[in-house]
C-alpha cells in the first residue's frame, strides 16, 4: 500500500531539461528601471533604448591616407602644390585643375578636391609633384566620405546592446554623453553549511574554505552588478531565515550549498518559511542537478531566488547557465543566453548517462579536450579548464576527431 509523504517530504518531480529550466527562470525577470549614465558608468551595462547618432560622422569627406589631394578627373598630374590640410587644421583656399594640397590621414579634403594619390606614388620637387606609381583606382580609393559610418538620426547601436569599449567609442562619436541603461541589479550571495569556513588561513580538518561565494561573485563581476556576500550560514532554520532577512533588499538572492534533499539541506523550507514560492526545482544536467528558483512577492518588484548545488563545479555549471543570464535579462540584454561554439573533439569520450553533461575542457582555439578529473568538488580541474563541453544525455560514444559543443567559460586560460 503506498503511503503519501509527509509535509516535510519534498515531492519528488522528475528533473527538467535545461532549456525548459531557462525559459521558465527568464520568464520570471522584468527588466529593472531605466536610467541615464555617464560612460564610465555605462560599461557593462546593456542599452535599455535604441541609441540615436547626434551627428553625421564623417562630418564631411576625409582623407584616409597621407598624401596629396587633387581635383577631380586629374590623376595623372603633373601638379604644382598650393597648400596642405592637416588633421584639425582644413585647407581653406580653392584649387584649380594641376594643383595639389598635401593632406594627412584624418584631415579634411579640400572643397575642390575628388581624390588622394598617396605619397608612396609621387615625387616631389620644391613644390612640383609627378606621378611615379599607378595612383588610386577606384579614384576615392583614399577617402571616407561624408555619412560613410553613419548619419544623424541613424540607429547606431540596437536596444540590448551590451556596453564595451567600442560601443563607448562608438556612442561618444554619435554625440553622447550620457547613456540609457537599466539599473545594476544587486545581488546577495549567500554561502551556506555548517562545514564552511570563513578564514582561509585558519580552516580546521572538519571545515573546508567558503569558496563559492567568492567564485559567483568573481563570475558576475563583469557585468557591473551591485554584490554583496552573506555568510558562511549554519545549516539550522533559523540561522538560514536570519539570512534571508538581511538579503531582503537585493533583487536576486543566490545560494550556494543545501538545496539537495539531505537532513541538513535547508534551502527550500527555510525560503517557503520566509514566503517564497518555489518554481522549479531539480533540473537533468550533471553537474548540477539540485538547482531550485523561487520567487518572493515585494512591493515593487519580486525578488528571484536561484538555489545552487555545494559542489563548487555544480555552483560554477549552473551558476553559468542560470545565474549569468538571469543577471543579463534583468539588464535589458538582448540575448542573455551564454554563446556556443562547434570545435572538434581531441580524444576519445564514452558514452553518456540519462542527464545532460557539461564536461570542463581545455580549448586551444582548433580543438577541445576533456580534462581528466571531472568531479564536482575538483577545483584544480576547474581551474585548469576554460570550457564546458556539451554532450546529450543518453548519447553514444564520442571518437576523437567529431564535432563537438562547447561553451566558453571567462575562466583564467581563454579570456
Amino acid at each position: 500500500m503506498s503511503t503519501a509523504p509527509s509535509p516535510d517530504t519534498p515531492v519528488m518531480t522528475p528533473p527538467i531539461p535545461l532549456e525548459e529550466a531557462q525559459r521558465r527562470l527568464l520568464a520570471l525577470a522584468d527588466p529593472m528601471r531605466r536610467e541615464h549614465v555617464d560612460m564610465t558608468g555605462a560599461i557593462g551595462r546593456y542599452l535599455a533604448e535604441p541609441l540615436l547618432a547626434r551627428r553625421t560622422q564623417p562630418a564631411g569627406h576625409l582623407s584616409a591616407m597621407d598624401g596629396y589631394a587633387v581635383t577631380d578627373g586629374d590623376l595623372a598630374g603633373p601638379w604644382t602644390i598650393v597648400g596642405e590640410s592637416a588633421a584639425g587644421h582644413p585647407f581653406t583656399g580653392t584649387m584649380a585643375r594641376g594643383d595639389a594640397v598635401r593632406i594627412s590621414t584624418g584631415a579634411l579634403l579640400p572643397c575642390d578636391a575628388a581624390a588622394v594619390i598617396v605619397q608612396e606614388d609621387l615625387t616631389r620637387s620644391d613644390d612640383a609633384l609627378a606621378l611615379t606609381g599607378s595612383g588610386p583606382s577606384p579614384q576615392d580609393r583614399h577617402v571616407r566620405r561624408l555619412g560613410s559610418d553613419f548619419v544623424t538620426g541613424k540607429e547606431v547601436l540596437p536596444a540590448g546592446t551590451r556596453i564595451g569599449p567600442a560601443q563607448i567609442a562608438l556612442a561618444v562619436s554619435a554625440g553622447h554623453r550620457h547613456l540609457p541603461v537599466f539599473r545594476a541589479p544587486e545581488v546577495a550571495i549567500i554561502d551556506s553549511g555548517d562545514e564552511l569556513s570563513s578564514d582561509p588561513e585558519n580552516c580546521a580538518t572538519h571545515q573546508i574554505p567558503a569558496s563559492n561565494g567568492a567564485m559567483l561573485e568573481a563570475m558576475v563581476a563583469g557585468l557591473a552588478v551591485q554584490t554583496r556576500r552573506i555568510g558562511p550560514v549554519g545549516d539550522t532554520l533559523d540561522a538560514l531565515l536570519g539570512a534571508f532577512d538581511e538579503a531582503a533588499h537585493a533583487d536576486v538572492i543566490v545560494t550556494s550549498g543545501g538545496a539537495s534533499v539531505g537532513d541538513h539541506d535547508l534551502i527550500r523550507p527555510a525560503l517557503e518559511a520566509w514566503g517564497a514560492k518555489l518554481d522549479f526545482w531539480r533540473i537533468a544536467i550533471k553537474p548540477g542537478k539540485p538547482l531550485l528558483v523561487a520567487t518572493r512577492p515585494r512591493s515593487q518588484r519580486r525578488q528571484i531566488i536561484i538555489g545552487l548545488p555545494g559542489n563548487p563545479v555544480s555552483a560554477l555549471v549552473t551558476g553559468y547557465h542560470f545565474l549569468l543570464p538571469l543577471l543579463r535579462r534583468l539588464m535589458g540584454a538582448l540575448d542573455p543566453a551564454p554563446m556556443v561554439v562547434t570545435t572538434r573533439l581531441d580524444g576519445d569520450l564514452p558514452a553518456t548517462g540519462a542527464r545532460r553533461e557539461f564536461l570542463r575542457g581545455t580549448w586551444d582555439g582548433e580543438c577541445v579536450r576533456a580534462v581528466r578529473v571531472q568531479d564536482s568538488g575538483a577545483l584544480g580541474a576547474l581551474a585548469g579548464s576554460n570550457v564546458l563541453i556539451d554532450r546529450p544525455a543518453n548519447g553514444p560514444e564520442t571518437p576523437s576527431g567529431a564535432n563537438v559543443r562547447i561553451y566558453i567559460l571567462q575562466n583564467g586560460g581563454i579570456a
